[in-house]
């Protein structure tokens, strides 16, 4: 029972690729030292841990959300300390408080269900009184551990892709090993690392920094691509300015309701969006647009004007998103953009590379098929039970996040990394940070800290901008499977751009805590 300050809870459940988060309350008030606990149930499918290869876990990555009144979002900075995990979990704050992650703490697979999570906010640190009124959101990110180890880049033998390889006095393309966090030479000489230079490959120049995250150190990875309800959520908690800037669609000017789809390619709709879903693209507006007032932002995939239905798209990876898109919701959520290597390394893992290799370990691919079950739903699958790949455009846009991973399927079926990471070839284009311009390699892998500037653009001076310092792998849903899906080529991987497209989605990382 909470004296003097009242506190809400956001009742309803948010989910994100199966996982829930539902009961969120407010409880264990101590007004002597101005702290509480955010409790809530949590549960996801398909959660494991094993201490055998590939000796990861899966985990939840969970931040909340708090105002005050009527007035706007602000990030929840967790204690340090104090948390409760139920018994058989495991709660890991890092020290920039920003969010949890929330796992097993033993061997299992299969529906991971807690109830009681209780994380402890230090509410007087953000300055709440004990008469204000305080509204709190919970929200969950599904993540994969990739464990600290030695890893390879690039492939076997001549690749046209420019990938990464151990100069060898130009005789041998033999991949090469990164063991550690150390500054990497590059260039021509034996021993250093090496790759074919163009506009879109990089510059092949050198160092390397050590501060430049390269996949040796553990860090955490999305377990799929962001979906469309991610972003929902995202928007939903924006002031109208910020929503305007993080939708393809101008929202001024207009003076009566009407119903657009607000995530389309700005070079043919019109200025206040599509009338029908473009490339699966389901995000929605009902709203008149001259009012200042935040918009609520919904998914219609099937168009028929009735906002969240089961097949409304809500589970599809996320498409148009611009990298200043992307980079807000990373920073929004407390996570960071992934670099090449750690593409790489999130793929392969600890084993030697593959000549052809895709992200699940084998040359060989299985395209999804031209028609779906349950196409819009939670439960979208390819017709082929088969499939493992979104491409070749046989699906004219993205898929269910993951859509590939079923019971009893093995990895190559699944079409998931050695780590159990899903959709990193094909369906949308990852867009890791590179190592192939001075831009690139000057990113430190700092972490979003849950907050954007007053312009809704991430604010972790660190990161890099849209046109220099990202660029592309893993290919999309139009890619031919046997080329720039790849996990080795990198055709694009210093190819900056600031568009927002159909086949540009967002996944995020970040670096594990040290116990």
């Amino acid at each position: 029972m909470f004296i003097g300050i009242l506190l809400f809870a956001n009742p309803m459940a948010l989910i994100s690729n199966n996982l829930t988060i539902s009961n969120v309350s407010l409880t264990g008030q101590n007004t002597a030292e101005d702290y509480a606990y955010i409790r809530f149930d949590i549960s996801w499918e398909n959660s494991w841990r094993t201490s055998s290869a590939p000796n990861n876990h899966d985990a939840a990555w969970v931040f909340a959300k708090y105002r005050v009144g009527s007035g706007t979002w602000n990030h929840v900075m967790l204690s340090p300390s104090g948390h409760i995990a139920p018994a058989g979990s495991t709660l890991d704050v890092p020290p920039d408080l920003v969010g949890a992650f929330f796992y097993r703490d033993a061997d299992g697979s299969g529906t991971f269900t807690k109830t009681g999570v209780k994380l402890r906010w230090n509410y007087g640190a953000s300055g709440i009184g004990e008469d204000d009124v305080v509204d709190v959101k919970v929200f969950g990110l599904e993540m994969v551990y990739v464990p600290e180890g030695a890893f390879w880049v690039g492939s076997p033998g001549v690749d046209a892709g420019g990938k990464l390889y151990t100069f060898n006095s130009g005789l041998s393309f033999d991949p090469f090993q990164i063991n550690n966090e150390d500054e990497i030479q590059v260039g021509n000489t034996n021993g250093f690392l090496y790759y074919t230079t163009s506009a879109n490959r990089g510059d092949g120049l050198g160092p390397i920094p050590a501060g430049y995250p390269k996949g040796f150190n553990a860090f955490y990875v999305m377990k799929t691509e962001m979906t469309n309800q991610c972003y929902v959520d995202f928007l939903n908690m924006q002031p109208r300015n910020i929503q305007n800037v993080r939708i393809s669609t101008s929202l001024e000017g207009e003076d009566e309701t009407v119903l657009r789809y607000v995530m389309v390619t700005p070079d043919s709709p019109t200025v206040f969006g599509s009338a029908t879903p473009d490339f699966r693209s389901p995000i929605k507006i009902d709203a008149t647009f001259s009012s200042v007032d935040p918009l609520t932002f919904y998914c219609d995939l099937d168009n028929d004007d009735i906002p969240n239905e089961i097949n409304d798209g809500q589970s599809l990876s996320c498409a148009y998103l611009s990298w200043n898109d992307a980079m807000a919701y990373l920073d929004w959520a407390g996570l960071r953009p992934m670099t090449e290597l750690e593409f790489e390394k999130s793929c392969r893992g600890p084993i030697y590379p593959v000549s052809g290799e895709q992200a699940w370990g084998s040359s060989s691919f299985t395209e999804v098929s031209s028609t779906l079950i349950n196409p819009g739903e939670s439960e979208e699958i390819s017709s082929n039970i088969n499939s493992n790949i979104n491409c070749n455009n046989l699906i004219q846009g993205p898929t269910r996040a993951g859509m590939f991973a079923m019971a009893g399927k093995t990895r190559i079926r699944s079409g998931a990394t050695y780590y159990g990471i899903l959709d990193m070839g094909g369906n949308l284009w990852e867009r890791p940070v590179t190592l192939g311009n001075p831009t690139g390699r000057a990113y430190n892998g700092m972490h979003g800290n849950g907050s954007l500037n007053s312009n809704g653009e991430a604010d972790v001076i660190q990161w890099p901008g849209a046109l220099f310092g990202p660029g592309f792998r893993g290919g999309y849903f139009e890619s031919t499977p046997y080329s720039i899906t790849r996990v080795a080529d990198r055709s694009d991987a210093a190819h900056g751009s600031d568009r927002r497209r159909n086949r540009f989605g967002g996944r995020g990382v970040r670096t594990a805590p040290s116990n």
